[in-house]
């Protein structure tokens, strides 16, 4: 038997590498420049007979606070980011707005951080719009927008950078014990925090009087539109709220930030985000809510979900463990 040593291997890889780089007779060929960026990011599948398409809004790279799970050491938080095969220094937040297809409405829910966001972050996030273009749907052929909650990477997107509507002939569907929270002078007197005052304030500036002409609010446990029912899941915020899509013997839960990035919350769903406004409820519903994907074997799609952001969920000793739907190449 024929033993290829380390030495020899790499020896090899070298000389096939330089063969490769001389095109026939002898020719050297300059190497391609690396493109720098990726291809259009939308992925599409069937949910009974819906069609559910999703879209990448792009994410925000940058160096892992210390507080970002606030009742845990950092040095967890970076175990398990190095447990998932990631960068324990850096973390990757996922944007995932999505578009269902009802045959009768095209309902997008949730938007994104908008084009100003894409002007903030040099292109890094704020790329529904143009993804959306490359799927082949226009902003004006949107028929409805669903809002799960009144954070800015959910609801910037409503707006252009000169805060007109993003989608023009859209109706504004939007939680309402959510839009109470958020309108609300006295409310907003008793924040304190920068990060509070700061929403508020943006809400202030998305919810506009153009954007308030198209807005209806919606209640928990009610049809939002035919075939999307609202599902109260407070805590990230006080009127956080998931939309259970159904169509036939098809169902998805779209879950907005029931958790956050699946290999730390869902994986250790005791573990407190940041941005969680009511921690504890936060918790108590992600148990609720993973138990009964669990129990049902229902497909969730998760706002910062890897892309393209659709899993299955197990209970495991200790939490939760999603296993993302493989990308198929047919819908």
């Amino acid at each position: 038997m024929t033993e290829l040593s380390r030495r020899r291997l790499f020896t090899t890889a070298a000389a096939l590498g330089a063969a490769a780089a001389v095109g026939p007779g002898g020719t050297a060929y300059a190497a391609a420049p690396p493109a720098g960026k990726q291809a259009p990011g939308f992925y599409r599948y069937k949910v009974g007979d819906f069609e559910v398409t999703v879209v990448t809004d792009g994410l925000n790279r940058l160096k892992l606070p210390d507080n970002f799970v606030t009742n845990v050491k950092p040095e967890e938080v970076k175990n398990a980011l190095a447990a998932a095969h990631l960068d324990r220094e850096l973390f990757n937040n996922t944007y995932t707005p999505v578009l269902i297809n009802t045959g009768s409405k095209l309902v997008l829910i949730d938007t994104g951080t908008g084009e100003a966001g894409f002007a903030q972050s040099k292109g890094m996030n704020g790329q529904f719009a143009t993804n959306l273009a490359a799927a082949g749907i226009k902003p004006e052929n949107i028929d409805t927008v669903i809002i799960s909650h009144y954070h800015g990477d959910h609801v910037n997107g409503l707006v252009k950078a000169d805060n007109s509507p993003a989608f023009p002939n859209a109706e504004i569907l939007v939680p309402a014990n959510e839009h109470k929270y958020w309108m609300d002078d006295g409310e907003m007197s008793r924040a304190t925090s920068e990060r509070m005052v700061g929403l508020f304030r943006n809400n202030r500036r998305v919810f506009n009087t153009e954007v308030m002409k198209r807005l209806r609010t919606y209640e928990w446990d009610k049809e939002v539109v035919p075939g999307i029912t609202a599902v109260g899941t407070p805590g990230h915020s006080p009127g956080h709220t998931s939309l259970l899509v159904t169509s036939g013997n098809g169902k998805v839960f779209v879950q907005g930030d029931v958790t956050h990035v699946p290999y730390l919350f869902a994986r250790n769903p005791g573990w407190h985000l940041a941005f969680d406004q009511d921690p504890n409820q936060a918790e108590a519903t992600r148990r609720k809510i993973y138990d009964m994907l669990s129990a049902e074997r229902m497909m969730v799609q998760g706002f910062h979900y890897p892309f393209p952001s659709h899993a299955y969920i197990e209970k495991t000793a200790t939490g939760y463990r999603e296993t993302m739907v493989p990308w198929n190449a047919a819908i």
